[in-house]
């Protein structure tokens, strides 16, 4: 079994931070690439930024320049550091990667269960 969790949401005044961390677990063979999504009530799920085994980032147009993934290969983990937070950026944060576990022949998507992180004054 391969799992994802997410830690760090929050509530925060706007202006604050919070940082989101995701850990994946289990048989994992190998992860390729790693990211955070987040889903706000009555919208899609939109990539808010990702990031390849070699460190390439992507970010949203609305989290640029102040949003900033990360991640640690050997520890499996990825994470969300999050500046400059407003309203807008309330929803629940998904951690999310590619990988190939070892019962499985080919890479897929994961999941996390998702964290909330509300900006509200």
């Amino acid at each position: 079994q391969v799992q994802l969790v997410e830690s760090g949401g929050g509530s925060v005044q706007p202006g604050g931070s919070l940082r989101l961390s995701c850990a994946a677990s289990g048989s994992i063979r190998s992860i390729y690439g790693m990211g955070w999504y987040r889903q706000a009530p009555g919208n899609q799920r939109d990539v808010v930024a990702l990031i390849s085994s070699g460190g390439s980032t992507n970010y949203a147009d609305s989290v640029k320049g102040r949003f900033t993934i990360s991640r640690d290969n050997a520890k499996n983990t990825v994470d969300l550091q999050m500046n400059s937070l407003k309203p807008e950026d309330t929803a629940v944060y998904y951690c999310y990667a590619v990988l190939r576990a070892y019962y499985r022949d080919a890479a897929e998507n994961y999941w996390g269960q998702g964290t909330q992180v509300t900006v509200s004054s």
